[in-house]
């Protein structure tokens, strides 16, 4: 302890800042000991860049070879600090459309040596963004009007668009089996006091997959960028955790990080949301012969609970 799995800089994403260096040693300066480096893998069409990737005249060429740069300065980065934190190096998924799958599937084959692990992550529904703003959300919500008769309530597209999330979740979980679980709970960003219990179909389907993950093993991140967004709670939000833990599932901790300014940034917030959940246990990546192993993933890593009780590591006192 303290650890994260998950974050971003702005030198390998648009819509971050500052160096994949200066995440490092922000990470260093607040005491971290295991610290996860984790940028997004490309996207393939240019129908699906961001704006400030466009702005800063991007291809999805381009993309790749700053993914392929990241991967470079990551593992330098993983040397150079090796006596001062444990870095791990990953990627975070994207899932618009099959091609996506397909070319993650080449990525992990041609850089298998060079990538740790996995975060799960997906970002689209129907090829739309649900995270980037209000009316971007609303436009792949309304996706689904047509597909419904006019006669039936706003739930029941609500329902089939969070089905969809789901099913694309379930479908990255079957292939890739994600070590981490990211912000399994994104899809109800926009609408934090939803309940999935409220929609069945969609409720089906996110026991369906947290059963999945739990059987091989993943850890499903508290992911503190949910606190940074206006939510008083992390992802996953208060009826998904109580769902993990009834299915047997474990946890584990993520920044999220979006730049040296968002390392540990909610982190105090983030620890007092899972005392008052009465959460005992967290897990971390590690090498497979560091302490306590329950579990060695096909990728190398294992997953290692924390020892003693998590709260009272010095860390959270600074």
């Amino acid at each position: 302890m303290p650890f994260s799995h998950h974050s971003h800089s702005g030198q390998f994403c648009k819509h971050a800042k500052g160096t994949l260096e200066e995440v490092v040693l922000a990470a260093i300066k607040q005491g971290f000991r295991v610290y996860g480096l984790t940028e997004h893998v490309p996207r393939y069409s240019l129908d699906h860049l961001y704006p400030e990737e466009i702005e800063a005249g991007l291809s999805p060429d381009g993309l790749m070879k700053q993914f392929t740069d990241f991967l470079d300065e990551a593992h330098r980065l993983k040397s150079a600090y090796t006596s001062q934190i444990t870095l791990l190096v990953g990627l975070e998924t994207e899932y618009i459309t099959e091609d996506d799958l397909d070319m993650l599937s080449n990525i992990l084959s041609e850089h298998s040596n060079r990538i740790e692990y996995i975060v799960g992550s997906v970002h689209h529904v129907r090829e739309l963004p649900i995270d980037f703003d209000r009316a971007t959300f609303d436009d792949a919500l309304r996706r689904f009007a047509p597909t419904i008769k006019t006669d039936t309530p706003r739930a029941g597209h609500m329902d089939q668009f969070l089905s969809a999330y789901f099913d694309a979740q379930y479908t990255l979980l079957k292939r890739f089996r994600p070590e981490i679980i990211g912000h399994l709970d994104l899809c109800r960003l926009y609408n934090p006091r939803l309940r999935f219990s409220e929609y069945p179909d969609a409720y089906n389907r996110l026991e369906r997959n947290i059963s999945f993950a739990t059987s091989y093993g993943a850890l499903f991140e508290f992911n503190a960028a949910a606190l940074r967004k206006g939510w008083d709670t992390c992802y996953p939000g208060r009826d998904v955790v109580e769902l993990v833990r009834t299915l047997g599932g474990r946890f584990t901790l993520s920044d999220d990080s979006h730049g040296p300014q968002g390392v540990g940034e909610k982190y105090p917030e983030m620890r007092d949301y899972l005392r008052g959940l009465g959460v005992s246990e967290l897990w971390f990546l590690s090498g497979p012969t560091d302490g306590y192993v329950g579990h060695v993933f096909e990728r190398g890593l294992a997953a290692t609970r924390v020892g003693g009780e998590w709260w009272d590591d010095c860390f959270w006192k600074r």
